[in-house]
C-alpha cells in the first residue's frame, strides 16, 4: 500500500446472499416458554420443594470470641446462590457476614433469623452443636 493511498470506509459491497438464510425456522426446534413472573428467580422458584438439610450452628473458637454463626452443609447450590443467601441473612440480620470454603458466616448468634430465611428458601434447617 502506497503511503498516500487512503482505505475506503464506506463499508464495501454488499453479501451477495444472507448466511443465515438458510437457517428456517421450520427446521429447528422452538426455544422454551418464558418463565411466569412468579418463577423468575431461581432461589423462590425452588422454595416449595426440600432442598435439603444444613447445619446451623454456632462458634467462637479461633475468632478472639466473638460469636459467628455457620451455616453449611449445602448440597446442590452453587457459589453465586450462597452469594446471594448470605446477602439476604446480612440484610435481616443488620449485621456482616461472608461465604468462605463452602459455608456461609454471619456475625453474632443469629440462629433463629437464619433458621427462617432458610426455610423460605426451601432448605431443612437443623441447629448442630450448643
Amino acid at each position: 500500500m502506497a503511503s498516500g493511498e487512503k482505505l475506503p470506509t464506506d463499508g464495501g459491497q454488499g453479501l451477495a446472499q444472507n448466511p443465515f438464510a438458510s437457517l428456517s425456522a421450520a427446521g429447528l426446534p422452538q426455544g422454551a416458554p418464558p418463565l411466569p413472573a412468579s418463577r423468575a428467580s431461581a432461589p423462590e422458584a425452588r422454595a416449595g420443594k426440600n432442598r435439603g438439610r444444613v447445619d446451623i450452628r454456632r462458634e467462637t473458637g479461633g475468632r478472639g470470641g466473638k460469636t459467628v454463626t455457620v451455616i453449611d452443609g449445602f448440597v446442590g447450590i452453587g457459589l453465586p446462590e450462597k452469594e446471594q443467601l448470605a446477602k439476604k441473612m446480612r440484610a435481616a440480620c443488620g449485621c456482616g457476614g461472608t461465604v468462605k470454603d463452602g459455608a456461609i458466616e454471619i456475625q453474632g448468634d443469629q440462629r433463629e433469623t437464619i433458621a427462617r430465611i432458610l426455610t423460605e428458601a426451601g432448605f431443612r434447617p437443623v441447629f448442630a452443636g450448643g
